[in-house]
């Protein structure tokens, strides 16, 4: 019998120190885009149709998690990493607690959310480097919806 309760502890620990696996986004001879989700309790999906077109007026994504928490407001924000800093590039509400602009706004804990679409990176150039951001989503109370931590490798 302990031998059955000492098996999931140990998963635990190997687990909980390797943390989330890291996702290709994309990559070709130009462009290597990966994520990781940095909510510890957490992953989610997400897959972007096309690497050649991020400077396009529109990207079409696909991304999917179950919430962890409700949803009335929803904000994100967006940080990029710079010599071990982390600096605030982009902040928007997306969900306006009497005004959903998105289907899944409104959602329940527990629910599923998808979204599909084209979304707009506002993206002209991609310059050459290694880079950091984290994407962060919360709701009204600051709980965390998604978090991830991406790196972007462009030559």
């Amino acid at each position: 019998m302990e031998t059955f309760m000492v098996a999931p502890l140990i998963f635990l620990l190997i687990y909980s120190s390797a943390g989330w696996p890291t996702h290709t986004v994309c990559k070709n001879n130009h462009l290597e885009i990966y994520y990781r989700s940095c909510d510890p309790l957490q992953d989610f999906a997400f897959t972007l149709d096309s690497c050649s077109d991020l400077t396009a007026d529109h990207v079409n994504i696909r991304a999917a998690t179950v919430l962890r928490y409700s949803i009335r407001e929803l904000f994100v924000t967006v940080s990029l990493g710079v010599s071990g800093k982390s600096i605030p590039v982009f902040s928007k509400q997306l969900c306006e607690g009497d005004h959903p602009n998105l289907s899944f706004c409104g959602r329940k804990k527990g629910e599923l959310i998808y979204h599909e679409g084209p979304i707009s990176l506002n993206v002209h150039e991609i310059p050459q480097g290694d880079f950091n951001a984290t994407v962060e989503m919360f709701n009204e109370d600051h709980r965390t919806v998604i978090c991830t931590d991406i790196t972007i490798l462009s030559q």
